[in-house]
């Protein structure tokens, strides 16, 4: 279960940030009252079933895959199911993969990233702790699989294979968080990797709230908005921003607009 934390300060926020060990990934949104929800369950929203989600996730796949050639120029061929579902990601194609970071700071970075000052609407930052849950699914996975004897030592070279061969195979009611083997230069800049519904057919939500989470720790760090301006002042002298994260010229013009967003407070 996920437990909401509300702060009050940045002096609190960023107690809150630094007391978790680094076994945790984060995710910052620019509306509080958004949950978890990947790109794909946003896209189909009411129509969101177990039939139209794994018809619209395999129309975009084989889509993407069958004219990437067409487009890619001297980019590399994606060889994993997860990878191919990260460039998707990556160029704006609905899929299951929500975006995390190990860093939260990056990820507070990303609530204000989107974010409209004007909206006075409430941020905040997810905090899931990725060994317990990647503990968690590993376990579950063997109570079904009694030849299943991965650990997470063991996937670190072989995330994209597990993933595709046993848990999207079988679609296991899991969570898995994981970047594929193929990592391009904006994930890596973000410190990034995915939350991932093992079954395709099962929300985000439905799964991490489910029984074999139950020991796990989960927060979501809500902000008020009078705390934007200071987030953003903190961010700018730790030298995280647009420019950096994204290394781009596009990285560039968000970062003008946040600058010019910050003076309209």
């Amino acid at each position: 279960m996920i437990h909401d934390i509300n702060v009050t300060t940045i002096d609190e926020l960023m107690r809150e940030l630094n007391c978790l060990p680094n076994n945790f990934v984060f995710r910052g949104q620019s509306d509080a009252s958004w949950g978890l929800q990947s790109t794909l369950e946003r896209t189909l929203g009411e129509r969101w079933n177990s039939h139209n989600a794994r018809t619209f996730e395999n129309y975009s796949l084989d889509s993407f895959k069958s004219k990437y050639h067409i487009y890619s120029g001297t980019e590399h061929t994606p060889k994993s199911k997860l990878s191919w579902l990260s460039v998707m990601q990556h160029y704006g194609v609905p899929t299951r993969l929500i975006d995390f970071t190990t860093s939260p700071y990056i990820a507070l970075y990303f609530a204000l990233e989107t974010y409209n000052p004007l909206s006075k609407r409430d941020l905040s930052v997810y905090c899931l702790d990725y060994s317990s849950i990647m503990n968690s699914s590993i376990e579950y996975v063997k109570t079904k699989d009694k030849l299943f004897n991965e650990s997470r030592t063991s996937l670190q070279a072989r995330q994209d294979l597990v993933f595709e061969e046993t848990v999207d195979r079988y679609a296991y009611d899991i969570a898995w968080i994981t970047e594929p083997a193929e990592l391009n230069a904006r994930i890596d800049r973000q410190a990034g990797t995915f939350l991932i519904s093992g079954n395709l057919e099962k929300t985000i939500n439905s799964v991490i709230n489910s029984n074999t989470y139950n020991n796990c720790t989960m927060k979501k760090i809500i902000i008020p908005a009078i705390l934007y301006e200071g987030i953003y002042v903190a961010l700018r002298k730790m030298s995280i921003n647009s420019k950096s994260i994204y290394g781009d010229l596009s990285g560039l013009a968000k970062s003008i607009r946040m600058e010019l967003q910050s003076y309209t407070q």
